[in-house]
């Protein structure tokens, strides 16, 4: 399951009570379907994802490495010469909200490529868009509550299910919501508000299923507002009505698709 916006996105646009359950497989197919036409019409990734990425440096400026995909947050360049300092490495632009398209050297020295020019510049970081990158994940106010999670398990014990996060919405945990604990990306798949219980797919978005301290804080992602919303949009709708919303939200899908470079 892939999903940008939530099970209760959904059921709030559609107006459906929350003891309707009887159509939720059906919903969340719709989502993950959305959220895949949604990323392929504009060729992004909007929820963050871990990713290692051989690039080949500039011909013409070697200091300088366009790109592939959006770059939220580096964690580590290495090119022939071996591991770099992320402290002599800029990103284009400068504004750590917005993904890097471009990074650049700052110290005089160029990216160094192996034999005959092969791609050996490793970029491993956290890829994806978001125009609000430093905000987007916030405190569920909640932590793995009783007992340790092995990096195993499937289900989290938590104070409750259904309590307000940072800001104050809820549920604080949503069906289809991505978690974060520490450096590991958790997503839910069901929800025991009585248990206290969050059940989630464990190491997703090529992080990897880790040990947690019992104690150990939850966030969770809040995706870009604009695209949440045309996500929920387009798995309410694209059944019946598709020709009339890809009328109404072209012009932005065009507006935010990344170009090839």
């Amino acid at each position: 399951m892939y999903t940008i916006a939530t099970l209760k996105d959904l059921r709030r646009q559609l107006q459906l009570a929350d003891s309707a359950a009887d159509a939720d497989a059906d919903l969340l197919r719709a989502l993950t379907e959305a959220s895949h036409l949604l990323e392929s019409l504009t060729q992004r990734r909007y929820c963050p994802h871990f990713e290692s990425r051989l690039i080949s440096p500039e011909a013409a400026n070697p200091r300088e490495l366009f790109l592939p995909g959006d770059l939220l947050e580096p964690r580590g360049i290495r090119d022939a010469s071996g591991a770099l300092d992320l402290a002599h490495i800029r990103r284009r632009p400068r504004n750590p909200d917005a993904p890097a398209y471009m990074l650049q050297r700052h110290d005089g020295a160029p990216f160094r490529s192996g034999a005959g020019g092969k791609a050996e510049i490793r970029v491993d970081g956290i890829w994806g868009w978001h125009d609000r990158w430093r905000s987007a994940w916030r405190d569920s106010r909640d932590t793995l509550r009783d007992t340790a999670l092995p990096a195993w398990a499937t289900t989290i014990t938590v104070q409750a299910v259904n309590g307000a996060d940072q800001d104050g919405m809820k549920p604080r945990f949503q069906i289809g919501q991505l978690l974060r604990i520490k450096d590991e990306y958790l997503r839910v798949t069901a929800l025991d508000a009585a248990a206290r219980q969050v059940t989630v797919l464990r190491g997703v978005n090529g992080s990897r299923a880790a040990s947690h301290a019992r104690g150990s804080k939850i966030a969770s992602y809040a995706p870009p507002a604009a695209i949440r919303d045309l996500t929920v949009r387009y798995a309410a709708l694209m059944a019946q009505s598709i020709g009339k919303l890809e009328q109404q939200t072209s012009p932005l899908l065009q507006q935010i698709r990344r170009l090839s470079v």
